[in-house]
């Protein structure tokens, strides 16, 4: 019951737009290295009847990206190779911070950024933060890097 109130009162709530800077077109890259992350594990759980439920989740951003990337058409590679340097952008990934919805009743939205960088001149390509909300903390930050990844690509 209460994951059924928390996704009902979550899925009311209004996301900030992503925010965008776009110094080059991502897409004239080829080969993505992905700066790894550590997973992150969430749960979310009540009790009915005396019983308790729980849900546990779990994320690791770095694979996440490199699946919207893969299914973009990106080839992702460990490290980076000088015969690709050309053609190969870096990604890294931080999380931002959180923002309480409804004074903290209503739960809290994660807010991550992903920065493309240039391999051979470490200029920025792209910069993307966007936030995300669902149930755990995994939900949220899959939505946020869903959301941020689609504003750019």
């Amino acid at each position: 019951v209460l994951i059924s109130l928390v996704f009902l009162f979550t899925s009311c709530v209004t996301l900030k737009e992503p925010e965008v800077i776009i110094k080059q077109n991502i897409m004239n890259y080829k080969y993505i290295v992905i700066n790894s992350t550590e997973s992150i594990n969430s749960s979310a759980g009540s009790t009915v009847n005396g019983s308790y439920y729980s849900v546990s989740k779990t994320v690791n951003p770095r694979d996440f990206i490199a699946g919207h990337l893969i299914k973009k058409g990106f080839t992702i590679l460990t490290t980076i190779q000088e015969e690709f340097l050309e053609n190969t952008a870096i990604v890294n990934y931080g999380e931002v911070g959180k923002r309480n919805i409804a004074g903290g009743l209503m739960g809290y939205t994660i807010e991550v950024s992903i920065q493309f960088i240039d391999a051979k001149t470490k200029e920025i390509i792209c910069v993307s933060t966007a936030e995300g909300i669902g149930s755990t903390e995994a939900d949220d930050i899959r939505e946020a890097i869903t959301r941020a990844l689609s504003a750019i690509l």
